[in-house]
Protein backbone atom coordinates (compact mmCIF):
# COMPACT_ATOMS: atom_id res chain seq x y z
CA UNK A 1 0.00 0.00 0.00
CA UNK A 2 2.26 2.94 1.54
CA UNK A 3 5.11 1.77 -1.76
CA UNK A 4 2.02 3.97 -4.11
CA UNK A 5 2.11 6.76 -1.54
CA UNK A 6 3.89 10.15 -2.61
CA UNK A 7 6.41 11.15 0.00
CA UNK A 8 4.25 13.92 1.33
CA UNK A 9 1.37 11.36 1.51
CA UNK A 10 3.55 9.13 3.65
CA UNK A 11 4.57 11.97 6.21
CA UNK A 12 1.33 12.67 6.49
CA UNK A 13 0.20 9.13 7.74
CA UNK A 14 2.87 8.93 9.88
CA UNK A 15 1.97 12.36 11.80
CA UNK A 16 -1.72 10.61 11.78
CA UNK A 17 -0.91 8.03 13.89
CA UNK A 18 1.93 10.12 15.93
CA UNK A 19 -0.83 12.95 16.82
CA UNK A 20 -4.36 11.55 17.09
CA UNK A 21 -7.03 14.58 16.01
CA UNK A 22 -4.12 16.61 14.08
CA UNK A 23 -6.11 19.07 12.22
CA UNK A 24 -5.95 20.50 8.45
CA UNK A 25 -5.35 23.59 9.11
CA UNK A 26 -1.80 22.44 11.09
CA UNK A 27 -1.01 19.60 8.45
CA UNK A 28 -1.28 22.96 5.63
CA UNK A 29 0.92 25.02 7.88
CA UNK A 30 3.57 21.78 8.31
CA UNK A 31 4.17 21.80 4.93
CA UNK A 32 3.21 25.02 3.91
CA UNK A 33 0.59 23.75 1.04
CA UNK A 34 -2.68 25.03 0.26
CA UNK A 35 -5.84 23.56 1.88
CA UNK A 36 -6.74 21.90 -1.84
CA UNK A 37 -3.45 20.21 -1.77
CA UNK A 38 -3.82 18.49 1.05
CA UNK A 39 -7.52 17.77 0.70
CA UNK A 40 -6.07 15.87 -2.07
CA UNK A 41 -3.30 14.11 -0.30
CA UNK A 42 -6.12 12.70 2.21
CA UNK A 43 -7.96 12.03 -0.97
CA UNK A 44 -5.55 9.62 -1.70
CA UNK A 45 -5.01 8.29 1.23
CA UNK A 46 -8.46 7.33 1.61
CA UNK A 47 -8.57 5.45 -1.93
CA UNK A 48 -5.45 3.43 -0.59
CA UNK A 49 -7.62 2.16 2.44
CA UNK A 50 -5.06 3.95 4.91
CA UNK A 51 -7.57 6.91 6.46
CA UNK A 52 -10.85 7.56 7.19
CA UNK A 53 -11.64 11.05 6.51
CA UNK A 54 -13.73 13.34 9.11
CA UNK A 55 -14.50 16.65 9.28
CA UNK A 56 -11.80 18.91 9.06
CA UNK A 57 -9.05 15.84 9.48
CA UNK A 58 -8.58 12.35 9.64
CA UNK A 59 -7.62 9.18 11.49
CA UNK A 60 -5.58 6.03 10.51
CA UNK A 61 -7.21 2.94 9.99
CA UNK A 62 -4.90 0.18 11.07
CA UNK A 63 -2.48 -0.34 13.96
CA UNK A 64 0.81 2.55 14.01
CA UNK A 65 2.45 -1.29 15.48
CA UNK A 66 1.11 -3.15 12.21
CA UNK A 67 2.38 -0.88 9.82
CA UNK A 68 5.53 -0.65 11.25
CA UNK A 69 6.00 -4.23 10.97
CA UNK A 70 4.74 -4.20 7.38
CA UNK A 71 8.03 -1.54 6.97
CA UNK A 72 10.74 -4.08 8.34
CA UNK A 73 11.98 -5.71 5.34
CA UNK A 74 9.14 -4.97 3.13
CA UNK A 75 11.01 -6.13 -0.27
CA UNK A 76 11.98 -9.31 1.60
CA UNK A 77 8.28 -9.77 2.28
CA UNK A 78 7.17 -9.25 -0.86
CA UNK A 79 10.02 -11.72 -2.67
CA UNK A 80 8.69 -14.50 0.03
CA UNK A 81 5.09 -13.88 -0.81
CA UNK A 82 5.85 -13.65 -4.65
CA UNK A 83 7.09 -17.08 -4.30
CA UNK A 84 4.50 -18.60 -2.52
CA UNK A 85 1.93 -17.24 -4.64
CA UNK A 86 3.73 -19.19 -7.79
CA UNK A 87 3.48 -22.74 -5.65
CA UNK A 88 -0.63 -21.97 -5.56
CA UNK A 89 -1.96 -23.85 -9.00
CA UNK A 90 -5.39 -22.62 -10.75
CA UNK A 91 -8.25 -24.05 -9.03
CA UNK A 92 -6.76 -24.53 -6.01
CA UNK A 93 -7.64 -24.16 -2.17
CA UNK A 94 -5.69 -22.86 0.35
CA UNK A 95 -5.62 -21.72 3.66
CA UNK A 96 -3.80 -18.32 4.90
CA UNK A 97 -3.17 -17.04 8.20
CA UNK A 98 -2.65 -13.49 9.15
CA UNK A 99 0.90 -11.86 9.09
CA UNK A 100 2.24 -9.03 7.00
CA UNK A 101 4.21 -11.13 4.72
CA UNK A 102 1.65 -13.99 4.48
CA UNK A 103 -0.88 -11.21 3.31
CA UNK A 104 0.87 -9.99 0.45
CA UNK A 105 0.47 -13.45 -1.24
CA UNK A 106 -2.62 -12.64 -3.03
CA UNK A 107 -1.07 -9.22 -4.27
CA UNK A 108 0.80 -11.78 -7.02
CA UNK A 109 -2.13 -13.96 -7.54
CA UNK A 110 -2.98 -12.57 -10.89
CA UNK A 111 -2.92 -14.75 -13.88
CA UNK A 112 -3.78 -17.27 -11.45
CA UNK A 113 -7.85 -19.00 -12.57
CA UNK A 114 -10.33 -20.02 -9.57
CA UNK A 115 -7.98 -19.77 -6.34
CA UNK A 116 -9.99 -19.93 -3.28
CA UNK A 117 -8.74 -18.69 -0.08
CA UNK A 118 -9.85 -19.75 3.40
CA UNK A 119 -8.63 -16.78 6.25
CA UNK A 120 -8.42 -15.09 9.29
CA UNK A 121 -6.77 -11.98 7.82
CA UNK A 122 -8.78 -8.82 7.17
CA UNK A 123 -5.29 -7.00 5.93
CA UNK A 124 -5.07 -10.06 3.12
CA UNK A 125 -8.31 -8.28 1.60
CA UNK A 126 -6.68 -5.06 0.67
CA UNK A 127 -4.68 -7.46 -2.02
CA UNK A 128 -7.58 -9.72 -3.03
CA UNK A 129 -10.87 -7.51 -3.21
CA UNK A 130 -10.56 -6.40 -6.75
CA UNK A 131 -9.27 -9.83 -8.37
CA UNK A 132 -11.88 -11.53 -9.51
CA UNK A 133 -10.39 -14.79 -9.92
CA UNK A 134 -9.84 -15.26 -6.05
CA UNK A 135 -12.27 -16.03 -4.27
CA UNK A 136 -11.95 -15.70 -0.10
CA UNK A 137 -13.52 -17.03 2.86
CA UNK A 138 -13.10 -14.97 5.85
CA UNK A 139 -13.40 -16.63 8.77
CA UNK A 140 -15.60 -15.64 11.68
CA UNK A 141 -14.47 -14.47 15.34
CA UNK A 142 -12.94 -11.58 17.62
CA UNK A 143 -11.37 -9.04 15.53
CA UNK A 144 -7.09 -8.49 16.99
CA UNK A 145 -6.39 -4.92 15.33
CA UNK A 146 -2.55 -4.98 16.15
CA UNK A 147 -2.50 -8.04 13.83
CA UNK A 148 -5.77 -7.23 11.45
CA UNK A 149 -6.71 -11.08 12.30
CA UNK A 150 -9.47 -12.85 13.39
CA UNK A 151 -9.43 -15.26 16.44
CA UNK A 152 -10.51 -16.91 19.43
CA UNK A 153 -12.92 -20.23 19.60
CA UNK A 154 -15.77 -18.90 16.78
CA UNK A 155 -12.40 -18.88 14.64
CA UNK A 156 -11.17 -22.49 15.42
CA UNK A 157 -15.02 -24.32 15.34
CA UNK A 158 -15.18 -22.43 11.98
CA UNK A 159 -11.63 -23.97 10.96
CA UNK A 160 -12.86 -27.38 11.12
CA UNK A 161 -15.22 -26.55 8.24
CA UNK A 162 -12.27 -27.07 5.96
CA UNK A 163 -9.49 -28.85 4.46
CA UNK A 164 -7.31 -27.89 2.31
CA UNK A 165 -4.03 -29.41 0.13
CA UNK A 166 -1.67 -26.28 1.24
CA UNK A 167 -1.42 -23.60 4.11
CA UNK A 168 0.66 -20.96 4.23
CA UNK A 169 1.32 -20.02 7.93
CA UNK A 170 4.06 -16.68 9.05
CA UNK A 171 5.36 -16.58 12.43
CA UNK A 172 7.40 -14.22 14.51
CA UNK A 173 10.35 -16.82 15.45
CA UNK A 174 11.76 -20.51 13.93
CA UNK A 175 14.24 -21.97 14.88
CA UNK A 176 15.59 -25.91 15.48
CA UNK A 177 15.38 -25.36 19.28
CA UNK A 178 12.20 -23.73 19.93
CA UNK A 179 10.52 -24.05 16.56
CA UNK A 180 7.90 -22.32 14.99
CA UNK A 181 6.44 -19.32 17.35
CA UNK A 182 4.14 -16.44 17.79
CA UNK A 183 3.77 -13.50 19.85
CA UNK A 184 0.35 -13.87 20.51
CA UNK A 185 -0.85 -16.91 21.98
CA UNK A 186 -4.23 -16.45 19.89
CA UNK A 187 -2.21 -16.65 16.26
CA UNK A 188 -0.72 -19.34 17.51
CA UNK A 189 -4.13 -21.53 18.51
CA UNK A 190 -5.17 -20.59 14.88
CA UNK A 191 -1.97 -21.75 13.32
CA UNK A 192 -2.01 -25.12 15.10
CA UNK A 193 -5.49 -25.47 14.28
CA UNK A 194 -4.76 -24.70 10.36
CA UNK A 195 -1.74 -27.40 10.42
CA UNK A 196 -4.24 -29.56 11.74
CA UNK A 197 -6.70 -29.18 8.74
CA UNK A 198 -3.60 -29.53 5.79
CA UNK A 199 -1.39 -32.11 3.78
CA UNK A 200 1.42 -29.75 2.73
CA UNK A 201 2.70 -26.73 5.11
CA UNK A 202 4.20 -23.78 3.85
CA UNK A 203 6.09 -21.20 5.96
CA UNK A 204 7.05 -17.67 5.24
CA UNK A 205 9.10 -15.80 7.25
CA UNK A 206 12.40 -13.51 6.32
CA UNK A 207 15.55 -14.55 7.80
CA UNK A 208 15.46 -11.93 10.79
CA UNK A 209 13.34 -14.70 12.53
CA UNK A 210 15.54 -17.14 12.43
CA UNK A 211 17.02 -18.55 15.59
CA UNK A 212 14.21 -16.39 17.87
CA UNK A 213 11.48 -17.91 19.67
CA UNK A 214 8.46 -16.13 20.16
CA UNK A 215 5.50 -16.21 22.96
CA UNK A 216 3.40 -18.82 21.98
CA UNK A 217 4.47 -22.56 20.75
CA UNK A 218 3.04 -23.12 17.28
CA UNK A 219 4.77 -26.72 16.08
CA UNK A 220 8.00 -28.06 15.54
CA UNK A 221 10.14 -26.84 12.55
CA UNK A 222 10.30 -30.83 11.36
CA UNK A 223 6.38 -30.48 10.62
CA UNK A 224 7.32 -27.73 8.05
CA UNK A 225 7.54 -28.55 5.11
CA UNK A 226 8.75 -25.85 2.82
CA UNK A 227 10.09 -23.16 4.87
CA UNK A 228 9.93 -19.67 2.14
CA UNK A 229 12.68 -17.14 3.44
CA UNK A 230 15.18 -14.68 1.72
CA UNK A 231 18.74 -15.03 1.09
CA UNK A 232 19.92 -13.08 4.05
CA UNK A 233 19.45 -16.95 5.86
CA UNK A 234 23.11 -18.45 6.34
CA UNK A 235 24.00 -21.28 4.33
CA UNK A 236 24.31 -23.09 7.31
CA UNK A 237 21.07 -22.41 8.92
CA UNK A 238 19.55 -23.47 5.41
CA UNK A 239 21.92 -26.86 5.82
CA UNK A 240 20.48 -27.24 9.15
CA UNK A 241 16.77 -27.38 8.25
CA UNK A 242 17.57 -29.33 5.29
CA UNK A 243 18.83 -32.19 7.35
CA UNK A 244 15.43 -32.49 9.41
CA UNK A 245 13.52 -32.47 6.00
CA UNK A 246 12.34 -29.06 6.13
CA UNK A 247 12.81 -27.98 1.73
CA UNK A 248 14.39 -24.81 1.89
CA UNK A 249 13.21 -22.07 -0.77
CA UNK A 250 15.58 -18.39 -0.81
CA UNK A 251 14.52 -15.66 -2.31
Amino acid sequence: MQSKLRDREKQILQLLYEEEGISLQKLCDIFNVTVVTIRKDLDRLEANGLIVRTHGGAYPLYDKELMDRKKENAEEKMRIAKAAAEMISDGERVMITSGTTTSLIPKYLYGKRNVHIVTNSTLLLTYSRMNPNVSVTLLGGEFMSDAEALTGSVTLRELDLFHTDKAFIGCDGFSLSGGVSANHTELAEVCRKIISRVNKLYLLSDSSKYDKTGFAYIDKMENIDTLITDSGLSDLGASSLKKIGVDVVRV
